[in-house]
């Protein structure tokens, strides 16, 4: 079983491995609480390395579900980026292997599909992180088998909720979720504000809470993947994935509090 949230490493772990110990203790944490998702890129700076120098030391490399991606065009160029994420993950067998915003997915595709009958990849996925980018995601898991889909949703912002939840759904396709705070942006929404004591009713107390139970309270959706760099953040983002989650009474109270 995949625990239901994990951690996204854009920005937040493109850092020099001398000034990471705040990145050591998201790593940490997350192992803390058994949750054990990690996203990553060759887009993401020295993410990718990073995590590599820091898993193995703490002897945590292994306990991963290591998420990365393809992001370059052709064949033979993408074998090689994809090889150089192995090395520098320092590992033999990635869960799941993505092609990052549908760059030459097609191509890259064809590879995933022989590297996952060799064992060499347990997950082949597509990702994006735009709403105009729906649509095209629908159509490519109508027609193609998919093992995982990372796309953008939250509370402020549901266009998944037209047909890409239900989609996924119907064809059996791991849903990752990216910005899940819409970048940030959410918590300007409700700073100095108090959490409305309904939320208690499923388990909530927080504002990432709030925001992230919002999103795993679907069926559909398998991890949320909210970046950070703060261990004390990891541990808040982690504490939505315990307790209840709202119905779906609850969740539409949950959208006419936010647009108030």
């Amino acid at each position: 079983m995949l625990p239901a949230i994990g951690l996204g490493t854009w920005k937040t772990f493109d850092v020099n491995e001398k000034a990471s110990d705040p990145q050591k203790n998201v790593l940490i944490n997350l192992l803390a609480k058994q949750a054990t998702a990690v996203d990553t890129s060759p887009m993401y700076g020295q993410s990718e390395e990073l995590i590599g120098n820091l898993s193995v030391p703490l002897n945590v490399n292994h306990k991963l579900f290591v998420a990365t991606k393809v992001w370059t065009t052709g064949r033979e160029a993408g074998i090689d980026q994809m090889n150089n994420s192995f090395s520098l993950l320092k590992r033999k067998k990635i869960e799941l292997m993505q092609v990052h915003n549908l760059v030459d997915w097609k191509t890259h595709y064809k590879t995933l599909q022989q590297w996952k009958e060799e064992g060499k990849i347990k997950y082949i996925g597509i990702t994006h992180y735009v709403n105009s980018a729906h649509d095209e995601i629908a159509d490519i898991i109508k027609s193609t088998p998919m093992d995982f889909v990372q796309i953008n949703y939250s509370i402020t912002a549901r266009n998944i909720e037209k047909k890409l939840l239900r989609l996924a759904e119907e064809k059996k396709v791991a849903l990752m979720i990216n910005q899940p705070y819409n970048g940030g942006s959410i918590f300007n929404l409700v700073r100095n504000k108090k959490i409305p004591a309904w939320a208690a009713e499923f388990d909530c107390y927080t504002w990432p809470q709030f925001f992230l139970k919002y999103i795993l309270a679907d069926p559909a959706v398998t991890c949320i993947i909210p970046g950070t760099s703060n261990p004390v953040h990891m541990a808040e983002n982690l504490m939505a994935g315990i307790g209840k989650l709202p119905n779906e009474k609850q969740r539409q109270q949950m959208i006419q509090f936010i647009e108030a």
